[in-house]
């Protein structure tokens, strides 16, 4: 049965890509909004990625829930560009 990260990729068309950290350890270090919104998030995110963005809006001085809808907004992007 394949993991729900390749049937997410499948169903959209882009690439999975490997990352050379240990993604849990790195997940485990996001702050903790970050990390339940990547838990309720619609793409398989790398936590390096989402932490660059998280870490961009949170220095442009957006608030915790502004640069949550960064992030909406990129994965809504990136969804575009699979279909």
């Amino acid at each position: 049965m394949p993991s729900n990260k390749s049937r997410n990729l499948g169903a959209t068309g882009l690439k999975a890509r490997r990352r050379p950290d240990d993604p849990m350890q790195a997940y485990d270090a996001l702050p903790s909004p970050l990390r339940q919104w990547l838990s309720q998030a619609t793409l398989p995110w790398s936590p390096t990625s989402a932490k660059r963005v998280w870490t961009r809006a949170r220095a442009q001085g957006l608030s915790v829930e502004a640069a949550l809808q960064t992030l909406e907004r990129a994965e809504t992007k990136t969804l575009s560009r699979g279909r």
